[in-house]
């Protein structure tokens, strides 16, 4: 009985590892840029293109999907700068095809 419990507990901390492995590294600063539409089933979401400005991938324009209150010149800390969002199909000011 109580080896079935450590192993349990073994298997666990393995998998926990597994998906440290995701998050790369630290977080690097981005500088919003233009501001490109809102999107999401409620118009929720904003979508942005950001300027990387350390790290690997430095002056990239990249585009993202950003959750909450946002403005030009904001400096947003991105955890990955690998992933970029799908382009808006038209601007949308609020809904997804409304």
């Amino acid at each position: 009985m109580g080896s079935d419990k450590q192993q349990k507990k073994k298997e666990v901390s393995v998998e926990a590892k597994k998906g440290m492995d995701k998050v790369v590294g630290t977080a690097v600063p981005a500088v919003v840029e233009e501001i490109v539409g809102r999107t999401g089933f409620r118009g929720e979401i904003t979508q942005i293109r950001a300027r990387i400005m350390q790290g690997v991938e430095k002056g990239k324009l990249i585009r993202r999907n950003v959750k909450g209150p946002i403005r030009l010149k904001d400096i947003l800390m991105l955890r990955e700068t690998q992933i970029e969002a799908r382009r808006l199909r038209s601007k949308v000011m609020k809904g997804a095809f409304t």
